[in-house]
């Protein structure tokens, strides 16, 4: 069973319907005895920075997230689930994130001919080898919808990355945990290809 992680984000329901497009138990939750008794957890999402971690504090799942990291259960967190990794945001001045990863979340500068937020399609340039990349090619586009992009401290955690008035670390994964700020649930036969990679682990 993948518990999918609910606090109120956006988008989750897109997640819960690709996971089940693969015929497998999805159960979109905020029960912390469900998060704990899953084989995979996913924390997918579109939102502020600041709010998410709020609200993910309200409902006491900040606790639970470490514990399921910690236990080995496979992580996968989808566009602010991913910046929510870390350990803050531009976006949210004095909000901590989770602290998973070293790293900060910057706004996209404003460049000319860029239009933040990035909202489309962009190609990857894969860097360290990647478990959920497996059998996905260089160049492979995937579907972004951000106004604020990753910078990781530790680059040996990169799987890919993109240029969009920046160099934007778009996946990053170590040891049980695998984050993407693109949407594998809405980038095609690469995204769900991508999808399968973290379900079959």
């Amino acid at each position: 069973m993948i518990a999918i992680i609910d606090y109120d984000a956006g988008n989750i329901k897109s997640v819960e319907k690709a996971v089940l497009s693969f015929g497998e138990e999805a159960v979109v939750t905020r029960d912390t005895a469900v998060i704990k008794s899953a084989d995979k957890v996913m924390l997918p999402g579109v939102g502020v920075f600041g709010d998410a971690m709020g609200k993910l504090e309200e409902y006491g799942l900040v606790p639970v997230i470490h514990q399921v990291i910690d236990a080995g259960t496979p992580f996968m967190a989808i566009c602010v689930g991913l910046q929510l990794l870390f350990e803050g945001s531009e976006e949210s001045p004095g909000k901590e994130g989770l602290g998973i990863f070293k790293g900060r979340v910057l706004r996209i500068p404003a460049t000319d001919g860029i239009k933040v937020p990035q909202i489309g399609w962009n190609s990857l340039h894969l860097e360290n080898k990647s478990v959920l990349l497996n059998g996905i090619d260089e160049g492979s586009y995937v579907y972004f919808v951000h106004s604020f992009y990753l910078k990781a401290d530790d680059e040996s955690i990169v799987t890919s990355s993109v240029e969009y008035g920046t160099h934007i670390h778009a996946s990053v994964e170590r040891g049980n945990v695998f984050a993407t700020q693109f949407h594998p649930e809405k980038s095609s036969s690469v995204g769900l290809k991508i999808l399968e990679n973290f379900i079959k682990l």
